[in-house]
């Protein structure tokens, strides 16, 4: 029942499959709580892998985890490979699994810095209000300019705490700046830190070829987020998945229609990323779902209601597998209906009443086939998987992270000079060192558990300190003179470019700072050197992350 080029999901009266080259034109898996869309993201996650497509997914109860194990025999498991004559063909093996965790807790840990996440998606974050969000942009614009670079949150907190002090001169240049909308700012960072955000923001952040690595023998990594904690603030959940799209939108090329994605990107409880949106919000998820298609990474999000996604989103999600939901309710009738009529009808049964009498592990499928034309909707057994249902123990994970390819790269926080080193330097006159790193974690193994060696090899690529900018000697002269005749700011500035490109072309064959590899292929340089010279202002993408 396994054909080359598809991902076997299960039997209706016909195998179901998802064609790999269609893969990428996205896709949507609902159902009531308890219907089997876990199980069903995890085969899908395991054809996919052993297709050689990596594949990205939050684990939100736990119980995805197991898809690192191989699964056990159980009778109702090998009754379902009967059932859909699948029994020659199952066999029970993990796959090759990554797990990543904000918090660094039950996975290597994730962070970017705040200048890559960008103003647009720190103001979801942060629920500011309009005023708020453009004094945040206000914040990032000048750090921009100047080349301050805001790395954590502390980098942040100094340059809102700088735009307060000096208030009056942003003002002029850049739009009013009231201390009380700042302070409001402020109050909001702080919740973020005490819902653990703080680790999120900071380096070595996260590259993303690390969550698209293939095996020696050719099976694509399941990267799983640890995001049970997570959960429990789901504004940061969300706001973090959008990033790591809009990430994966401004690095990846243009690839077309591959013969298979080169990631697949799983968005559970996606009705947390469409909550209380903004429309503008709302747009740039849009706009990123429609292009995304084209640098060969497909999305499939996962709800409970077909009704958690806007029109203008489930309009691009051409695969569909729907479990169970029930119609007591007006509302869950209406769901049903909507869910109902975005498949393409079989004159076999009732698709309405068909998807309130679905049973557990069961689903109605309808996959792009063809020249992308939706299948005929089908009843659907939904195939065994063949890692294991359920949770790994605390020792088999961590027996996991320690075989990880990236295992040591991201456990060490380094903390180097940026925003708050170069300003509290100048508040104070005189350069100070950056404080001393950081913090490491260990890894134990149990031997009750093997994990295989799937010929990842080992990470030769290990953090490194970047060189340290230059701290200005006289903090009297001001970075925002707004007194200076246009004469004299044109020869200054004028001056100053020419000093920047000097430093960029002394720096060549150097080592570049992170600042400066994410821009570089955009713009000439964002200069180094924040003490004596006004680096170019960095490129923002579509929303508003450092575009590389």
């Amino acid at each position: 029942m396994l054909e080359a080029g598809k991902v076997f999901l299960g039997t209706s009266t016909r195998p179901e499959y998802l064609t790999l080259k269609l893969a990428n034109r996205h896709g949507l898996i609902t159902g009531a709580t308890g219907t089997g869309k876990t199980v069903t993201l995890q085969v899908m996650a395991q054809g996919l892998s052993d297709a050689g497509v990596p594949v990205f997914c939050a684990d939100v109860k736990g119980d995805l985890a197991g898809v690192a194990a191989p699964g056990e025999v159980k009778d109702f498991l090998e009754k379902r490979a009967a059932d859909i004559g699948f029994s020659d063909e199952y066999k029970l093996e993990g796959a090759p699994t990554v797990f990543w965790d904000l918090f660094g807790e039950k996975g290597h840990p994730v962070r970017t810095t705040v200048s890559e996440m960008g103003p647009l998606l720190l103001s979801r974050m942060l629920e500011l209000n309009d005023t708020q969000e453009g004094v945040l942009n206000i914040a990032f614009k000048i750090a921009d300019d100047e080349g301050l670079l805001l790395l954590d949150l502390k980098d942040l907190r100094a340059m809102l705490t700088y735009l307060s002090d000096n208030a009056d001169a942003v003002g002029a240049r850049y739009g009013n700046v009231a201390k009380a909308t700042v302070g409001a700012i402020q109050r909001q960072l702080l919740v973020l830190e005490q819902q653990g955000g703080e680790n999120f923001f900071g380096e070595p952040a996260l590259d993303l070829a690390d969550m698209m690595k293939v095996t020696g023998d050719g099976r694509g990594a399941i990267n799983v987020l640890a995001a049970d904690r997570l959960m429990q603030t789901p504004r940061l959940y969300a706001t973090f998945l959008l990033w790591l799209l809009s990430e994966l939108f401004e690095q990846l090329p243009e690839v077309g229609d591959p013969d298979k994605p080169k990631l697949v990107f799983f968005f559970d409880e996606a009705h947390l990323l469409f909550d209380e949106a903004p429309k503008a919000l709302l747009d740039k998820v849009e706009q990123v779902v429609k292009l995304i298609r084209s640098k060969g990474v497909g999305i499939y999000f996962v709800t409970q209601n077909p009704l958690d996604v806007p029109e203008s989103v489930l309009a691009q999600l051409g695969n569909r597998v729907q479990h169970a939901l029930r119609a007591y309710t007006p509302r869950e009738q209406k769901a049903v209906k909507v869910a109902a009529e975005t498949f393409r009808p079989n004159p076999a049964f009732d698709t309405f009443k068909a998807i309130t009498e679905l049973g557990q592990g069961e689903a109605l499928v309808s996959m792009l086939e063809g020249k992308a034309v939706p299948s005929m909707v089908g009843r659907t057994l939904i195939r065994p998987p063949s890692s294991r249902l359920g949770p790994l123990s605390d020792d088999e994970r961590r027996q996991v992270i320690s075989a990880s390819p990236v295992a040591g790269v991201y456990e060490q926080m380094v903390d180097r000079q940026s925003a708050f080193e170069v300003l509290k330097a100048r508040a104070e006159g005189r350069a100070t060192e950056r404080p001393a790193a950081t913090t490491s974690t260990t890894s134990r193994t149990s031997p009750g558990f093997h994990v295989p060696d799937f010929g990842w090899g080992s990470s030769s690529r290990q953090p490194e300190p970047a060189p340290q900018p230059e701290v200005r000697d006289d903090p009297r002269q001001p970075r925002l003179d707004e007194y200076e005749s246009p004469t004299a700011r044109a020869r200054r500035e004028a001056r100053e470019e020419r000093e920047a490109r000097a430093a960029e072309r002394s720096s060549y064959g150097g080592r570049q700072t992170i600042a400066e590899a994410a821009v570089k292929s955009v713009v000439r340089s964002v200069s180094s050197q924040v003490g004596s010279q006004i680096g170019r202002a960095l490129i923002r993408g579509v929303l508003g992350s450092l575009l590389k």
